[in-house]
C-alpha cells in the first residue's frame, strides 16, 4: 500500500522488452536506500516488485497487463517517474489509500497557470467517472491530489508549488497520458450497496 506522497523523481536507466513483458531499471537514490528483492515501489503509481538492486538502480519486471493498462510501455531511457515506497505500518498517511492498481489511463488536457498554483484538467476514461467526486481523492501518475471540479469526461485538480517541482506533473504537456487510480474504498461501497439495491452493479 501507499499513500501517494512521492519521495523522488527518478529516471528510466533501460528498458528489455521481454517476450510478454518489460524489464525496467530505474534509478533512485531515495527508494533504493533500503529496497531488496521482494520489496515493492511504485512507479508512476503503478506498484512494481523489485527483482534486483545495484546501487541506486532497481530493476522490475512489468507483465503485459500492466503495460496495457497504464502508461508504463511508453517509458524510454531518461524519462523522469514519481517513486513512492510501500508505506510502513508506523508511518503517518499522508496522502490517501492508494493500491498501486491503476485503473486507466487519463490524458492531461489543459493546464491554467495562476499566481500560486496551476489548475490541470484531465480526461477520465469512460466508466471512472462514478468514483470521481468533487473533494475526493485520486492518485494521478501515483500522485495523491483532491478532485477540484468533475464532469462526465474529466476532472480538475490544483498543483501546488511543491507538487510542480517535485513530481512529474509539473513537466506533463497537454496530449501526456497519466495513470489514474481512484479512491478504493468508493469501488468497495459499490460493491457492497449493489448487492442490495435492484439494478446495482455487484
Amino acid at each position: 500500500m501507499f499513500t501517494g506522497i512521492i519521495e523522488e523523481l527518478g529516471e528510466i536507466s533501460s528498458v528489455e522488452p521481454l517476450r510478454d513483458a518489460a524489464r525496467l531499471a530505474v534509478r533512485g537514490k531515495v527508494v533504493t536506500a533500503d529496497a531488496g528483492h521482494g520489496d515493492s515501489i511504485a512507479v508512476n503509481g503503478v506498484c512494481l516488485t523489485v527483482v534486483d538492486v545495484d546501487g541506486e538502480v532497481f530493476t522490475a519486471d512489468v507483465m503485459k497487463e500492466t503495460l496495457d493498462r497504464s502508461s508504463l510501455g511508453a517509458l524510454r531511457p531518461g524519462s523522469r517517474v514519481n517513486l513512492e515506497r510501500a508505506v510502513r505500518a508506523d508511518q503517518r498517511l499522508g496522502g490517501h489509500i492508494v493500491q498501486g492498481h491503476v485503473d486507466g489511463t487519463g490524458e492531461l488536457l489543459s493546464r491554467e497557470p495562476a499566481e500560486h498554483w496551476e489548475v490541470v484538467r484531465i480526461s477520465l476514461p469512460a466508466g471512472l467517472n462514478r468514483y470521481v467526486v468533487e473533494k475526493g481523492s485520486i492518485a494521478v501518475d501515483g500522485v495523491s491530489l483532491t478532485v477540484a471540479g468533475v464532469d462526465d469526461e474529466s476532472f480538475s485538480v490544483s498543483l501546488i508549488p511543491t507538487t510542480l517541482e517535485l513530481t512529474t506533473l509539473g513537466a506533463k504537456q497537454p496530449g501526456d497520458p497519466v495513470n489514474l487510480e481512484v479512491d478504493v474504498i468508493a469501488k468497495h461501497v459499490e460493491k457492497l450497496v449493489g448487492a442490495y439495491v435492484p439494478g446495482g452493479r455487484a
